[in-house]
Formats: structure tokens, C-alpha cells, sequence
């Protein structure tokens, strides 16, 4: 038994993980059955959300009760929207990189400013990249890195954490930067992270605190939680992993304080389609 214990407290230890309960606030309606990015606006007290790529071209203000009160017709194409971010100036972002077969030459991010959401249709500014890394489309199996669905903004600059498609490394997220205005680029590479191996490892989505001292990533069944990054080097800070208390298909997550986060899922196979709130202390 004093065996097992020891074997245990290694494992506590060694692992940092931790759990957590998410506590549902709101079931999001039908339309929203594919959210796949958000963001709070503590403001308002009241959320931005999108949904993938196949649906309308459209941003949703949502209400804590999880009543759609606003529709932004956005007039560039959803091909695959797959997270949303802003800047402090209110700006938003929308990330238009999704990218399941590693093949698409027309990656984006969509600058949506911030006195667009007083009308009922949006003009956005485009910001097209490339991987540096990526030379056929689509790669080989073995280098399928080049999808993504996390996006984050800091200083002046956009961060994008890719979704690896290889098989038995699906917990593999690279880092990329580009700078958060129009025009094209070649995203700058900056580190990688590796998890679990099983696609409930795939990350789905990112966030960063008010404070900019915590980025967290999102994946089916956990959340890993960085502080104490050197720079914007976010993935070389301490990670803990947080598993999450129910298993469905989480694909966007956004803060809504320095220890508290909001967590969204699509509606499939007869769950999901809420909005959550998680306390990270």
C-alpha cells in the first residue's frame, strides 16, 4: 500500500495536473451548434462567437443566457474560421486557417475593427501567410502539422498554434507569429510543445489573461495552462495540465478574468452546445 502511495505522489507530482469543474451557464441555440471561436467582452458582459467553416458568413453577440442579440454579416467568406481573438483597442480577429488536409494555399486572419460592430455588415482587412516550413500541398502523413485553430494576440503581434494531423503525435502544437495588420507574410516560427498522443490531445483553441501572464490551450478533455514564458515564447513557460470533467468536442476558449475562463462545444452525437465557466485556481 505505502508503495502505491509513493507511486502516486510521483505521479502528482511529476505530471502537474490538476482538475476542473465546468459549471454550465448557458445551452447555446441550433445556429450555434459549431462555435468554434469566441471572445468575452467584459464591457457588455456578453460574448462575440463564430461558428466553422460551412456556415454563414457571420460573428453572433451572445448573451450570458445564450440568446443571440446581434448578427454581423462579415463580407469575406467563412472557408474555415476556426478561433477569434481581439487587441485591447477592441479590434478583432477572426482566424481563417483551418486547414484539415494540409493543402490549403490561402490561409488568412481577418482584421474585424472596432467601429464595424455598430453596423449590421463588416468590411475586413486581410493578413494572408504562409508556414515556412510547409513546401507541399498537402505534405507527406508523417508531416502533417499545418492545420490550426489557435489564435492569440500580443504586442502588436498574432500567434497561431497549429493542430497536428500525425498519427500517434495528434498532442503536437507548433508556435507562429505574424504582425497584426494587413498583408502577407511568412509566419515566423518560434517553438513546439508536445502532449499526449491521441486526438483528444489536438488543440482547439487559445486564449491569453488580462494580464498576459497565463496563455492557455484547449483540447477535448483538458486544458494546459502556461505562466512564467520567456518573452512571447509562450510555450517554454511552466505547463499544468487541467483535465476537464466532461469529454466532448471543446473548440473555443476565452478568459474572463486572470483565473477564470469560459469554455465552449460543438452540439454532436447528442451533447455538448454550452457555454461553460471554469475557475483555474
Amino acid at each position: 500500500m505505502f508503495k502505491k502511495f509513493l507511486v502516486l505522489c510521483f505521479l502528482i507530482i511529476f505530471t502537474n495536473c490538476n482538475y476542473g469543474k465546468l459549471v454550465v451557464i448557458a445551452d447555446l441555440p441550433k445556429s450555434l451548434y459549431e462555435v468554434s471561436g469566441m471572445e468575452y467582452n467584459p464591457k457588455t458582459d456578453d460574448f462575440w462567437m463564430l461558428n466553422d467553416g460551412g456556415n454563414p458568413d457571420e460573428i453572433y453577440r451572445v448573451s450570458k443566457k445564450g440568446k443571440i442579440t446581434q448578427t454581423i454579416k462579415i463580407e469575406e467568406k467563412n472557408h474555415d474560421w476556426e478561433d477569434l481573438t481581439k487587441d485591447d483597442k477592441g479590434n478583432f480577429y477572426i482566424a481563417d486557417f483551418g486547414n484539415n488536409y494540409n493543402s490549403r494555399k490561402n490561409l488568412s486572419i481577418l482584421i474585424v475593427e472596432a467601429e464595424e460592430f455598430d453596423e449590421k455588415k463588416a468590411e475586413v482587412q486581410e493578413i494572408k501567410f504562409t508556414y515556412p516550413d510547409q513546401k507541399d500541398f498537402p505534405p507527406k502523413k508523417k508531416e502533417l502539422y499545418f492545420d490550426a485553430e489557435g489564435l492569440l494576440h500580443f504586442n502588436n503581434y498574432l500567434y497561431i498554434f497549429t493542430k497536428s494531423r500525425v498519427k500517434y503525435n495528434f498532442g503536437k502544437t507548433n508556435l507562429y507569429r505574424v504582425p497584426a495588420k494587413k498583408g502577407k507574410y511568412v509566419a515566423e516560427y518560434i517553438s513546439s510543445f508536445e502532449s499526449c498522443s491521441n486526438n483528444y490531445c489536438w488543440i482547439t483553441s487559445a486564449a491569453i489573461s488580462p494580464d498576459k501572464k497565463k496563455v492557455v490551450l484547449l483540447s477535448q478533455n483538458r486544458i494546459l495552462i502556461f505562466t512564467d514564458f520567456k518573452n512571447d515564447d509562450f510555450l517554454s513557460g511552466k505547463v499544468t495540465k487541467m483535465e476537464l470533467t466532461s469529454n466532448s468536442q471543446k473548440e473555443s476558449i476565452c478568459f474572463k478574468d486572470n483565473n477564470t475562463v469560459y469554455i465552449s462545444d460543438e452540439r454532436a452525437r447528442g451533447k455538448g452546445g454550452n457555454l461553460y465557466e471554469l475557475k483555474l485556481d
